[in-house]
């Protein structure tokens, strides 16, 4: 048995030698050559300063307050502001006041005839839309996309949406 035994601790060395290589070389890395320049590393910035917002929605007739006298405009509004168009269906002038305004904030108040109506968002993508009718009137408010509205028989539709920077978006459009 003294025979056996040292060749089967040879044996089982020499399988355990040859275990201990083949981890080796599976774990190691080599370097095979590469026509490519090595990828460049990144690593995270900091700033100190914030990223700036979307800009301050632009409109076709600016800050004019008189484009809106046809109850057809598309204006930024900064401040409180009162405006007057006519009414739908021939119904007497209709008032709007635009009553709050500020970064993600407008509040306004419309009055045609025997109808009025309130608006009021908060949030950025925030807006109102108001249908004004003969009839009476009926308000939405929530996410908004800053586009025109589109124009609704015997309604007059007024639109308006918050931005970041402080104006608002005001669309008055007429059927």
């Amino acid at each position: 048995m003294s025979k056996r035994e040292p060749t089967s601790r040879r044996a089982c060395l020499a399988t355990l030698a040859a275990l201990t290589a083949l981890t080796a070389a599976a774990c190691s890395t080599t370097h095979e050559p590469n026509d490519e320049p090595p990828a460049p590393r990144t690593r995270p910035t900091t700033s100190h300063h914030p990223a700036p917002g979307p800009p301050s929605p632009s409109a076709a007739d600016g800050t004019d307050i008189g484009a809106c006298t046809d109850a057809d405009c598309e204006i930024t509004v900064t401040k409180p502001v009162t405006l007057h168009f006519p009414g739908p269906g021939g119904s007497g002038r209709a008032t709007l006041s635009v009553t709050e305004v500020g970064p993600n904030e407008v509040e306004y108040e419309v009055k045609s005839a025997n109808n009025s109506s309130r608006g009021a968002a908060t949030g950025p993508g925030q807006g109102c839309l108001t249908y004004l009718s003969e009839h009476g009137s009926g308000n939405s408010c929530g996410t908004l996309a800053p586009t025109r509205p589109s124009p609704q028989p015997g309604a007059v539709v007024i639109q308006a949406t918050t931005s970041t920077g402080g104006p608002a978006l005001l669309h008055i459009v007429s059927p």
